[in-house]
């Protein structure tokens, strides 16, 4: 089996030491072997200027790296994290992905809102990297609206995807359930709680089956981590009827738009 963990937290706005702290102490009670923190973990979210984004930003090869660096090397497992990345002038919404002295970044593709004031949309494209066997996909929050990007990571062979978000709207949790079916994938989405400038995140941290169904989800004030089981290897199996191969049928000439 394969164990994949979620932090609900309730960041403290701009207080990233206290942030990483306490969702690690809230790691260091259960075992895992990947653990799924939500977008913006350590820094909170509802900037209101770029120099504001930029105050909790780092490069991702920088403290918080390798924070996760020794604890994941320790635990002998992997986490996902989103972070505000600065590279060079740019700031991205990222997430890390640190499994021991492996490390790479996702850059989230589809920015969101007022995050178009202060990020630089994605350049990083959907990728996998295995986990103890298991392949594992990164996206980040609103990346879910687009039924492209959880396609993507499936069509490269993943079999969890990890969803970082710092979700306020409604429909996320339930459409997760969605992309997990149509693509025959788990996911586990980590979302935060509470209240930030105006903005309430509705929490509902999940991890979904590849038949859509739920196999855990936190409250929509519950600040813990949890630990759920699976059998991820099940999500290697695309079909939906003997006659039927979820990717094998799909006829890709006819999914192109027609051009002028």
């Amino acid at each position: 089996m394969f164990k994949i963990g979620l932090v609900q937290n309730n960041p403290k706005f701009l207080k990233a030491k206290e942030n990483v702290a306490a969702v690690l102490e809230l790691m260091d009670k259960l075992d895992a072997d990947l653990w799924v923190l939500p977008e913006l973990f350590n820094s909170g979210y509802n900037f209101k200027t770029k120099k504001e984004a930029a105050r909790c930003a780092e490069p991702a090869d920088g403290p918080l790296c390798r924070i996760f660096k020794a604890w994941t090397a320790a635990r002998n497992c992997a986490v996902v994290a989103g972070f505000p990345e600065k590279a060079g002038s740019k700031l991205y919404n990222s997430a890390l992905f640190v499994n021991g002295p492996k490390v790479r970044t996702y850059r989230k593709t589809h920015l969101f809102g007022n995050e178009k004031k202060f990020f630089t949309p994605g350049d990083t494209g959907f990728w996998v990297e295995p986990v103890k066997g298991v392949k594992v996909g990164v996206m980040i929050c609103f990346d879910w609206f687009f039924p492209e990007s959880c396609r993507t990571l499936a069509l490269k062979g993943a079999q969890v995807v990890a969803h970082s978000a710092n979700l306020v709207l409604p429909w996320g949790p339930e459409g997760m359930k969605i992309r997990s079916l149509e693509n025959r994938v788990f996911s586990a989405t980590c979302n935060r709680v509470g209240s930030e400038r105006g903005l309430r995140y509705i929490g509902q941290s999940q991890v979904i089956a590849p038949n859509g169904g739920i196999l855990v989800r936190l409250g929509d004030g519950d600040v813990r981590a949890c630990v759920v089981e699976t059998d991820p290897w099940t999500a290697k199996d695309k079909k939906v009827h003997p006659r039927n191969d979820l990717f094998k049928d799909r006829r890709t000439r006819h999914y192109e738009l027609a051009r002028a």
